[in-house]
């Protein structure tokens, strides 16, 4: 496991979580353990106080790389700057997830495996109408430009796009940080607010406080509308 965790380069939470998981379920399969096989396994530190988040000035020139050199996944990375989700619930996407009349995504399942439902501003919306051609609005929501595969994750550009940018120390995940850090109180509002239904928490996605453009040519060949939200 410990090779699998270098090679896939996982946090040190991810790795934890994994070596709990492997041995609740050693646990479960041979009823004749009688002493932890991971015990002798030594959990990582997992740092957890550290936020890292985009700055205006990195997410511009994260932008400008990623317009120039792959601009087909300019959605990828607006949709989680705007939702905050998670890589795996943002790539396990399908289109019957996606509510546009109420402009909510209903996810059925995530990684705590619990439902959530996650508003769409303008920005959200505008990326996945982008993408929404490419598989013709059935199956998985990220397929490849080129192939019309699906797309497990965004580690064939985003690591590069985020090194040739100039950006240190940052990884996806720090994307739900940026979503997080861009809200009235750091999403203390999201909470109050999700229990007073959809309509304010359309609210205070709306707030989010970035500038996000999304531009894309669609199969035709023609562009696709652009959608610009400037926040106070």
């Amino acid at each position: 496991m410990a090779r699998a965790a270098e090679r896939e380069r996982w946090a040190p939470s991810t790795f934890n979580h994994s070596l709990t998981s492997l041995t609740d379920r050693l646990g479960i399969l041979n009823r004749k353990v009688t002493t932890n096989p991971a015990r002798s396994v030594t959990q990582r530190r997992e740092g957890n106080n550290r936020v890292r988040f985009l700055t205006e000035d990195e997410e511009n020139k994260l932008r400008k790389v990623i317009k120039s050199t792959w601009v087909s996944h300019l959605p990828e990375l607006d949709l989680a700057i705007n939702t905050g989700l998670r890589k795996g619930s943002q790539y396990g996407l399908t289109w019957d997830m996606i509510d546009w009349k109420s402009r909510m995504l209903n996810i059925p399942r995530t990684k705590n495996e619990e439902p959530i439902h996650v508003p769409l501003n303008d920005a959200a919306v505008a990326a996945l109408s982008v993408v929404h051609d490419r598989g013709r609005g059935r199956g998985l929501v990220f397929q490849s430009a080129k192939t019309g595969e699906p797309l497990e994750n965004g580690r064939h550009w985003f690591d590069e796009a985020v090194s040739k940018a100039g950006i240190k120390n940052f990884r996806w995940h720090y994307l739900r940080h940026t979503f997080a850090s861009r809200l009235p109180m750091k999403g203390a509002m999201t909470r109050r607010y999700a229990l007073r239904g959809p309509n304010k928490l359309h609210a205070v996605v709306s707030l989010l406080g970035a500038t996000a453009t999304t531009t894309a040519t669609s199969e035709s060949g023609t562009k696709a509308s652009t959608s610009q939200v400037v926040v106070q």
